[in-house]
């Protein structure tokens, strides 16, 4: 796929979707600076362009009841492609995991994983991690904050 040329308009559409997607188009619109209509037409080059790939919620964990925020850094048994993908399908799978990263460094994979609580983390761990054969070590890193969380790509929208 060909790269699409951006201007600044597009650019800053994208920024301003990525502060609040529930935007309507009229306020995003006048945000920008151009009509409803080419703004539309914009928007939905971005999206068929897969630059905009969805629209989501953003929700409170802690509200839903999420305790316990951790990364846990995962090294192989061995790297062989077959252990490497097994792996992928069985992280996939398990709920608790929220992002699988695969990684250079000292570990292969780096997952980010929520639960309720130390029962439920000691259950991810215990019945369904320890279980995961291609797991070679695992070390944990709890989250006790979050000082920053940006939900916008590091760019220059100027």
């Amino acid at each position: 796929m060909s790269k699409v040329k951006l201007d600044k308009t597009d650019l800053q559409i994208l920024k301003r979707l990525q502060e609040n997607g529930k935007i309507t188009n009229l306020q995003l619109s006048e945000e920008i600076g151009l009509s409803p209509a080419p703004t539309l037409e914009r928007v939905r080059k971005l999206e068929s362009a897969k630059i905009i790939t969805g629209y989501h919620a953003v929700v409170d964990e802690q509200a839903l009841g999420i305790g316990i925020k951790a990364f846990i850094q995962i090294s192989l048994g061995r790297q062989a492609v077959n252990f490497i993908n097994v792996f992928k399908e069985k992280v996939i799978a398990i709920n608790e995991v929220v992002d699988c990263y695969l990684v250079t460094g000292t570990c292969d994979f780096i997952l980010k994983v929520e639960v309720a609580d130390v029962t439920a983390f000691e259950n991810l761990i215990t019945n369904k991690l320890s279980k995961v054969e291609e797991i070679g070590n695992m070390q944990t890193l709890v989250i006790l904050s979050q000082p920053k969380s940006s939900k916008t790509t590091p760019i220059d929208y100027a």
